[in-house]
């Protein structure tokens, strides 16, 4: 290698070092911040491939997508003094990169000031309604009004929050057992009272079938009775129609019914023969 080669080679070395210090290249989802002794200088860079300052200039890149954050749960107040532990995200994106560059720097100090400004958002508007309204119908509602509120707040961040939601919603364990409770005691007296109204209408419906029963059994010996006297006063009457018309033969008939009354099995009667009573044995 002669001596005029070297210089020639440590020149081109320098030139494609230099080349590949200048240019740079921004992907479609991101923006680029170009930093100059750690100073944002000019504009924002979308995508493409563009060229810097070798050594003097190096880039940001921050992410221009929707992005989300999942927030730990933390414990809210409803209007009724009801805590509720919520487990919410946000989605969010960063609109002006300089603003946001120079405010918080990082994705992970935005996410810890959008937590933040979420969080107290939440307990703000959640504090305004009773806890049944927020877990039914003013849910959404109050969804909207929190990302609202957020977004104006982190305007002066450089940043937008897009949507807020609630993925779950629970009672802390103290307020469950508690509630678990109150729900056991009202099953319990719903119990105690259904009870009651049964007893109270096992008791109408016997007395309402005693005294069926005592009305019936009353009809039904009053019927006998009429019916009893029916039978007597018919029997009276062909007894005395057979009287009329057959007077010994009925003599004689009632005569042996008696006979078969007073004679039965090993009967003793000491009595007169001269008795009229044993005139038909003579």
């Amino acid at each position: 290698m002669s001596k005029k080669t070297v210089p020639a080679l440590l020149a081109a070395l320098i030139v494609i070092v230099a080349a590949v210090q200048s240019l740079y290249t921004v992907h479609q989802t991101e923006k680029a911040i170009v930093l100059q002794l750690g100073e944002p200088v000019g504009e924002v860079m979308g995508p493409g491939l563009h060229v810097k300052m070798p050594f003097i200039q190096n880039i940001i890149y921050l992410d221009a997508r929707i992005l989300e954050y999942d927030a730990n749960p933390a414990e809210v107040l409803t209007s009724d003094k009801k805590a509720l532990l919520l487990d919410n995200y946000a989605r969010w994106r960063i609109t002006d990169p300089l603003l946001f560059y120079r405010t918080v720097r990082t994705i992970r100090s935005a996410q810890a000031r959008l937590d933040d400004i979420v969080y107290s958002q939440m307990r703000v508007f959640l504090g305004r309604y009773p806890l049944s309204e927020v877990i039914s119908s003013k849910r959404s509602v109050i969804m909207e009004e929190v990302t609202k509120r957020s977004s104006e707040l982190l305007k002066d961040y450089g940043m937008e929050v897009v949507d807020v939601r609630i993925k779950r919603a629970d009672l802390p364990p103290e307020n469950q057992r508690a509630i678990f409770g109150r729900m056991r005691a009202e099953r319990e007296r719903q119990a105690k009272q259904y009870r009651s109204e049964g007893q109270e209408e096992a008791t109408k419906i016997r007395s309402l079938a005693d005294r069926e029963r005592a009305v019936m059994l009353a009809e039904a010996r009053r019927s006998a009775e009429v019916i009893k006297g029916d039978g007597e006063a018919e029997a009276t009457r062909v007894y005395a129609a057979a009287l009329q018309q057959a007077p010994e033969f009925y003599a004689f008939k009632r005569s042996l019914e008696a006979y078969e009354k007073s004679l039965k099995g090993k009967t003793r009667i000491i009595m007169s023969s001269d008795e009229d009573f044993f005139n038909y044995l003579q």
